[in-house]
């Protein structure tokens, strides 16, 4: 097996409620997505891309208005890349989204795969490395610590890949090979 080493980035920027409000993180944002990009927890910032925007409050600037988990667990498209800034704390959350708790997070992260397509990218935003992991198929390829100076605590985003497991590469091999693509 090859080792791939991670990249790791460092910025600093001051903290705002609305995370991609802030140009430099919202450039290195655009820098990294590709394709047709899924932001889940769209906020009030609309970023250059080829963006589908889902947010619980009616109040952000959202394409649709739906609890996350919902969103995943019936959404029927696939992305590209998913960018994942839900509210990082329980108070956050609270103030974020008036009063209501937007915590289903790990159940949202065992169904990203369904929507996202092979090769695709998540990029996961949070106060702790909060990333998709290995036991979802997941590697991750990039990292940028986000230091807001002072006691504030610093954000860290992941970018990560959605890996095929063998069966998943078997079943391609097969289906090339049946083709006759593959000798």
């Amino acid at each position: 097996m090859i080792e791939q080493k991670m990249k790791i980035e460092y910025m600093k920027t001051p903290l705002h409620k609305y995370t991609f409000s802030r140009k430099p993180i919202r450039d290195w944002v655009e820098k990294n997505s590709k394709g047709k990009v899924l932001n889940l927890f769209a906020g009030k910032t609309k970023l250059n891309l080829d963006e589908y925007r889902v947010d619980a409050d009616k109040t952000m600037n959202a394409d649709l208005y739906i609890d996350a988990f919902n969103f995943v667990k019936g959404c029927k498209a696939k992305f590209d890349t998913i960018i994942l800034d839900p509210p990082y704390a329980y108070r956050k959350s609270i103030e974020m989204y008036n009063g209501y708790k937007a915590s289903k997070f790990n159940m949202i992260k065992d169904l990203i795969r369904n929507i996202l397509n092979p090769n695709g990218i998540v990029i996961t935003f949070g106060y702790h490395s909060i990333s998709m992991g290995k036991s979802r198929g997941f590697e991750q390829i990039k990292i940028l610590l986000l230091s807001h100076g002072g006691a504030i605590h610093d954000t860290i985003a992941v970018i990560e890949t959605l890996k095929r497991n063998i069966k998943e590469k078997e079943k391609e091999k097969k289906r090339k090979i049946g083709n006759g693509n593959l000798k």
